[in-house]
């Protein structure tokens, strides 16, 4: 497997994460959109300012997800730090409704309201198939 390519291959195509929080050892998971910008190596994902998550994030950012997988199993498997961004939905309009349809109406409609997260990460696990996983260093 050419893992580079593959990780960057799913990134791109895949457009939800299932998103873990742990707060006061009480572990939350979501799904949420997201982008990955393969220049500055950051996932986003926008949320809305009083979103429970956002309350989680402030009081612990380390967080775990893996991407919802688009064909067979396989996806995308990381644990990084999360912080708010100084972009906004506005920065990244573009490349998420390239990702996402129906985030044109979403930003239009509400995305006054909607913060933009990151996650930084060093490493993620690459599983193509359950016999064929390595490791990807960023």
């Amino acid at each position: 497997m050419d893992t580079k390519k593959e990780f960057f291959r799913m990134m791109r195509e895949h457009s939800e994460i299932a998103l873990a929080t742990s707060f006061d050892n009480t572990p939350n998971v979501r799904t949420v959109n997201f982008y990955f910008d393969p220049d500055a190596k950051v996932l986003y994902f926008a949320t809305f300012s009083d979103n429970t998550k956002v309350f989680e994030l402030e009081k612990n950012t380390k967080v775990a997800f893996t991407t919802i997988p688009k064909h067979g199993t396989e996806h995308i498997k990381a644990k990084g730090i999360c912080t708010k961004s100084s972009k906004t939905v506005y920065d990244l309009k573009e490349q998420l409704i390239g990702k996402m349809e129906g985030y044109r109406e979403l930003i239009e409609d509400v995305g006054a309201f909607l913060v933009v997260y990151e996650i930084h990460f060093e490493k993620a696990q690459v599983v193509l198939t359950l016999e064929n996983i390595d490791t990807y260093t960023l």
